[in-house]
């Protein structure tokens, strides 16, 4: 590969993930999809999504029945981080770490498999100009 192309990548199995369950008569699991992106760039590029298409995305996931819950996250520095150590409790403004990209919201769907998952995460709108990590939830019994 050369510099600047990018390598898009297909899994070939759909495997269902462990701890999936059947839910009206299919087998789905639940998938946090979290958005990355540059805040300073992230609407400044030129295929940066406007709110229109993001919410006429977000309209179309939960219309497929697919969508649990999804949400934009207010700016980075609103951010404030809790930390325990010791018994003691500190706070920072801020995120944890200082990185390139911001945890800018999130969706959390319902899957068939991680592959339906990826294809519901590749078509939101930030992706073209971030990133969007796929993570299955591992449900806790409460």
């Amino acid at each position: 590969m050369r510099d600047g192309e990018v390598a898009i990548l297909r899994r070939l199995d759909a495997k269902v993930v462990p701890g999936a369950k059947p839910v009206n008569g299919d087998t789905t699991m639940k998938y946090l999809c979290l958005v990355y992106s540059d805040e300073d760039r992230l609407h400044s590029q030129p295929d940066s999504p406007g709110d229109s298409e993001c919410q006429a995305y977000a309209e179309s996931v939960a219309g497929s029945g697919r969508m649990l819950a999804a949400e934009a996250l207010q700016p980075v520095d609103t951010a404030t981080t809790v930390r325990m150590r010791g018994g003691e409790m500190t706070i920072t403004d801020g995120p944890f770490a200082e990185t390139k990209e911001q945890l800018a919201g999130f969706y959390l769907v319902d899957a068939h498999n991680l592959d339906e998952a990826l294809e519901i995460a590749a078509d939101i709108p930030a992706a073209r100009v971030g990133s969007v990590e796929v993570r299955p939830v591992r449900e806790l019994q409460v």
